[in-house]
């Protein structure tokens, strides 16, 4: 029986745009995609998210790996929480829902350590009952270990969980693991693939 539904946070919970910050920064959208670029293929996004040394010094170690973009790294160290643009429409609501059926709510998030910051802007966040957050536990999705921790630190059993996130390899880890999953589009496709699984 299904009794925990686990969330990713961004694209599930929060939505947020990177070029919300990177085109506030550099001088032309093109220089700003080329250093997404940089921030995704060269896993520095990763390592902030995994935070195995502080945030501060992941921002360094950035500036030292592309000098020509020193200035803009600071800067987007200190926007980084901007990047957040809102509460994923119908979330809130649904899973207040969800809370009133009786279910558990609890996070599952690949974020750096600024997730606090957003955590306390937005009340979504207050729905959940307990949270595993990657850089809290210097693991990252669709790692094992990390679905290993969510369950360990609350008592779970995974064939009793439905996990969510907007990234397919996230969900195929969760099944791998033991959890079922639901590749995120948005509330309403949510909601009516785990009514499916509830009904089963």
């Amino acid at each position: 029986m299904i009794k925990n539904l686990i969330f990713d946070f961004g694209k599930v919970l929060v939505d947020y745009d990177y070029f919300i910050i990177l085109d506030k920064v550099f001088a032309t959208h093109e220089i700003a995609e080329d250093f997404y670029f940089h921030l995704m293929e060269d896993q520095w996004n990763e390592r902030l998210d995994r935070e195995d040394t502080p945030f501060e010094s992941i921002v360094e170690d950035m500036q030292q790996a592309m000098p020509q973009y020193k200035e803009q790294i600071r800067l987007i160290g200190e926007l980084y929480p901007e990047l957040v643009i809102g509460e994923m429409e119908g979330m809130r609501d649904l899973l207040v829902r969800l809370k009133s059926e009786g279910y558990r709510l609890y996070g599952l998030s690949n974020w750096c350590s600024k997730v606090h910051i957003t955590m306390k802007q937005y009340p979504i966040f207050q729905l959940l009952d307990g949270r595993v957050i990657s850089s809290e536990e210097h693991l990252v999705k669709p790692s094992r270990e990390i679905y290993e921790r969510i369950c360990t630190k609350y008592g779970l059993k995974a064939e009793e969980c439905v996990f969510a996130d907007d990234k397919i390899e996230n969900i195929e880890a969760a099944r791998r693991f033991g959890m079922h999953g639901i590749w995120f589009k948005d509330a309403v496709q949510y909601e009516t693939e785990l009514r499916q699984i509830l009904s089963e």
